[in-house]
């Protein structure tokens, strides 16, 4: 069952500005030029998602593949970033997509030319941009203000199993920078005590649920990053097997097997992607080109998951819910 998703004013000013910058340079592209997009990830499914929801949208704003764009994707993990971003530096890429924190470190680390359009992680808290109005240098794009709603995760998570005062977090090693005081701070003010587990590969899962158990782990949040994405099933599964409800980043997150999905609209965020791309290719600076904040927030339940549990979710995180999966 679907119902809207929930919109807020975060973030709009960026979005009126950006759609400002592309009418103003609209006039700008170039006839005849082939562009060169560049993207770079820690997994396949990014690429795919960027082809489902991006790459229509830069359709739309004249720019098709295959016609006038050409797209070179690599994938790799973080020790191999630096050698995928030379060789992609080396056919000329106009724009480089960049997906989570490793890979925008990388693509900013390897050159301070080529504008590089960031998803998921803060250009700001990384050091690479002065503002979300004006970046000021090489780096721009679509934020999701992780410690935010991580906080916010964690509300929601309480307010489901309230019961449950021992909340675990699972934190990766190479994935978008949590605060943890900040969330301390936040499961204090719930009541909660917060359980931090780390780990550095998908293989380090298992022995992570097994700590969470031996430390009294009632409740999890599985933190946003784009590898935790990458593997919410199997996340989903070992949380089943230690009989812990999870809240997790994303909405689809929860279509895999966790008990709450909460996040901003991923396709909303990758279609302004290709606002931002469409200003840089006719000719604005990426300095000038905003950096975007959600502005569209999706919440979704598993009920498959509680009834695994054997949970019944109070009627008001049903009700908020703008999908719940039976």
């Amino acid at each position: 069952m679907k119902r809207r998703a929930v919109l807020s004013g975060v973030g709009g000013a960026a979005v009126v500005s950006l759609s400002i910058v592309s009418a103003v340079s609209a006039l700008a592209q170039t006839p005849g030029k082939v562009y060169r997009l560049g993207h770079l990830g820690i997994a396949a499914a990014s690429e795919a998602y960027t082809r489902e929801t991006t790459l229509p949208e830069l359709a739309k704003l004249g720019y098709v593949e295959g016609r006038n764009l050409v797209i070179d994707g690599r994938v790799g993990g973080l020790t191999a970033m630096p050698g995928l971003m030379g060789d992609m530096l080396a056919a000329r890429p106009d724009a480089v997509i960049a997906i989570g924190p490793a890979a925008t470190s990388a693509a900013h680390a390897a050159t301070r030319t080529v504008p590089i359009i960031g998803f998921g992680s803060d250009p700001i808290e990384l050091g690479l941009a002065k503002s979300y109005a004006r970046p000021g240098g090489t780096v721009t794009g679509v934020v999701i203000l992780v410690n935010e709603l991580e906080a916010k995760r964690l509300s929601i998570l309480q307010e489901a199993v309230p019961e449950r005062r021992r909340v675990a977090m699972l934190l990766s090693t190479t994935g978008n920078p949590v605060s943890e005081p900040a969330l301390r701070k936040a499961a204090a003010g719930l009541g909660l005590e917060l359980l931090p587990f780390t780990v550095a590969t998908p293989a380090e899962y298992p022995t992570a649920f097994a700590a969470m158990r031996a430390a009294g782990a009632q409740a999890l949040v599985i933190s946003a990053t784009p590898e935790f994405q990458n593997d919410a099933k199997q996340l989903a599964a070992l949380a089943v097997e230690a009989r812990l409800p999870t809240v997790c980043e994303w909405a689809d997150m929860a279509r895999s097997g966790c008990l709450i999905g909460y996040g901003p609209s991923r396709a909303e965020m990758r279609r302004r992607m290709a606002h931002q791309i469409a200003a840089i290719f006719r000719g604005t600076s990426v300095a000038d080109v905003p950096i975007e904040l959600p502005t569209l927030f999706e919440f979704a339940v598993n009920q498959k998951t509680a009834k695994a549990l054997d949970l019944t979710l109070p009627a008001g995180v049903l009700l908020r819910a703008n999908e719940v999966i039976e």
